[in-house]
């Protein structure tokens, strides 16, 4: 095998072999002997490689030209408009591939536009060479030339409504259905040019994550208008990635409205006792104590505030720390929660302390809810506390019995009621109690109870 048939191998061209020779003698010819075969081949090489890129992620703006291979997830609608000082008009079709690094926008011109509307479907492979550009959402590809490639495989999954989990950077035209977590207000900010934007955000969940949706200009007010709890379907959003974090953004092309769906947000929380130093992590559990506000002066003269209260789960508890205006948040004991991205940090007497930023968010969740998502790692519910008083629901009728005959202590304790349940759970700040009684009670009521402590369990004869 000669040098020209090793430099052609080497190559991912769509270029024939007989077209590469000749062009390998054109460039010797044309440099005056200069270059021999092989000096030839390597920059011709060169040149027809230039403008591959390893993957999508790797497109910029400033390129001349890129050649990349990537799978169709949606096709849209071929778009007329006026140029000017032409009788006809201009035509144009926006199409999103997308490949294992990310997904992009690119775009067919008038009669490829035409002949791509027909021949184009989601789930094709293409080789595309084109110019990249600054976008409306971000870097674009105007198509030069394109391919369908039925031998090559990319993994990456078509889908037409997302969820929280099939989102990733870049993707663009995405429809998801969510429940609202939870709201911030509208802020406005001025532009470059000297014009005002706003943007408000809203945290939105389904069974599968939760991701935070930012609402630019025109849709910003939306958020006045939606209430935790609400179902809303989010159309044409298009992914974007802060701080380490995908974020689904909506321009005025986009949509929030509310929708009459079944979605459920399962929170998926890590343990308190797993919780480690200088971690950012979502925290969930039943509020055992709160403390009063406390207000301090910053270096730069302005006011600050913060809260703490005791949050605790089937492994353990932690303080958490509330700053700003969470500090405000309406917040009681047997309150179950989920805390948001929080910064593990040292606490006081080097326990670990979760603080609750401007980054996080506090969602209240339903009865229960804060230990469905815990459960499968902590192999209990609510009541299987650090005090190991979990009841054990597997005794026999005569089992029971006999325990009942057995001895115990008589004891009088008094907590709040962090479980409404069988059995009852109160906790005094200190330590949890887990009580057997009929008596009908209700989270965050304080009660006083009294009666025979066997094997970890009050048996409650008198509650007030």
């Amino acid at each position: 095998m000669g040098a020209i048939e090793e430099t052609y191998e080497d190559l991912d061209t769509d270029v024939s072999l007989e077209e590469f020779r000749e062009a390998v003698e054109a460039k010797v010819e044309q440099m005056g002997g200069l270059a021999d075969e092989e000096t030839a081949a390597m920059l011709l090489a060169h040149e027809l490689d230039e403008g591959e890129v390893n993957g999508i992620a790797d497109i910029e703006p400033e390129m001349e030209e890129v050649k990349f291979l990537a799978k169709v997830t949606s096709v849209g609608e071929v778009r007329t408009f006026d140029r000017d000082e032409e009788d006809e008009d201009g035509r144009v079709l926006n199409v999103d591939v997308a490949d294992e690094s990310g997904s992009v926008r690119v775009s067919f011109w008038d009669e490829q536009a035409a002949a791509a509307t027909d021949e184009l479907e989601p789930g094709q492979v293409l080789r595309i060479k084109g110019r990249p550009k600054d976008g409306y959402n971000g870097v674009e590809v105007n198509v030069s030339q394109v391919e369908v490639d039925e031998d090559e495989e990319i993994d990456v999954q078509v889908v037409d409504t997302y969820r929280v989990e099939d989102l990733t950077m870049g993707a663009s035209d995405v429809d998801l259905v969510g429940e609202v977590l939870s709201t911030d207000d509208v802020r406005t900010f001025s532009r470059d040019d000297g014009s005002e934007g706003k943007v408000s955000n809203l945290l939105v969940g389904d069974e599968t994550g939760r991701v935070r949706v930012t609402l630019w200009d025109e849709q910003a007010d939306l958020a006045d208008e939606f209430a935790a709890g609400e179902i809303v379907e989010i159309t044409d959003g298009y992914v974007r990635e802060r701080d380490g974090s995908l974020e689904l953004h909506v321009g005025n092309r986009g949509r929030v409205e509310t929708v009459d769906e079944d979605v459920s947000f399962v929170p998926d929380a890590k343990p308190i006792d797993d919780l480690e130093l200088d971690e950012t992590a979502d925290i969930a559990g039943v509020v055992r104590s709160v403390d009063e506000k406390r207000t301090f002066d910053r270096d730069d003269g302005s006011e600050g505030q913060v809260r703490n209260v005791r949050l605790q789960d089937q492994s353990g508890d932690i303080r958490v720390a509330l700053w700003g205006e969470k500090a405000d948040l309406d917040i009681g004991p047997g309150d179950e929660l989920l805390f948001t991205d929080v910064d593990v940090q040292d606490g006081w007497q080097d326990d670990l302390e979760a603080s609750a930023g401007w980054q996080s968010t506090v969602i209240a969740l339903d009865d229960g809810a804060a230990t469905e998502s815990e459960s499968e790692s902590a192999g209990a519910d609510l009541s299987s506390f650090e005090d190991g008083t979990s009841p054990d629901t597997s005794s026999s009728t005569e089992e029971a019995e006999e325990e009942a005959s057995a001895g115990g202590e008589d004891v009088e304790f008094t907590g709040v009621v962090v479980q409404a349940g069988s059995p009852v759970i109160l906790d005094d700040g200190e330590e949890t109690m887990s009580v057997d009684t009929e008596t009908d009670v209700t989270l965050g009521e304080e009660v006083t109870v009294r009666g025979t402590l066997r094997d970890g369990t009050l048996d409650a004869e008198d509650v007030r």
